[in-house]
C-alpha cells in the first residue's frame, strides 16, 4: 500500500537526463542536485510533488504525479487572494524555485492537476 507520508511518486530516469540542470533550478525543495558534473536524485524524500521537475525536463528524464504535494500552493495561493485556475503560478518559492524564474508561457505545475 502506498503511504504518501514517507513515499511519493518522482522517478528520475538518468539515463535520459542530458543534464540541463533545470530540475535544480525549478524545485522548490531542492530535491536534486550536481555532483560530480551530472543531476542526480539527492533528496527524494523532500519531494512535494508540484511537478515543477518533470514539467521543465525537455527529454522527460523525470516522472511524477501531482498531487497532495500541490496543496502548498493552493493555500499559498488562498492566502494570497489568487484563483488556481488563473494559470499563475502561487507556490511561493523565491529565486530557486518555479515562482522565482518562471518566464512568461511556462508552468510549475501548481493547481493542475
Amino acid at each position: 500500500m502506498f503511504n504518501s507520508y514517507i513515499e511519493n511518486t518522482l522517478q528520475f530516469h538518468e539515463e535520459k537526463c542530458i543534464n540541463c540542470k533545470r530540475c535544480t533550478e525549478v524545485c522548490p525543495h531542492g530535491v536534486f542536485a550536481e555532483a560530480g558534473g551530472r543531476v542526480n536524485l539527492s533528496e527524494p524524500n523532500r519531494c512535494m510533488e508540484c511537478g515543477a521537475c518533470a514539467l521543465n525536463c525537455p527529454v522527460q528524464a523525470i516522472e511524477v504525479e501531482s498531487g497532495v504535494g500541490c496543496a502548498w500552493a493552493m493555500i499559498s495561493a488562498a492566502l494570497r487572494g489568487k484563483d488556481m485556475d488563473s494559470g499563475e503560478c502561487s507556490c511561493g518559492g523565491g529565486a530557486g524555485s518555479c515562482c522565482g524564474g518562471e518566464t512568461e508561457g511556462s508552468s510549475c505545475g501548481c493547481g493542475e492537476g
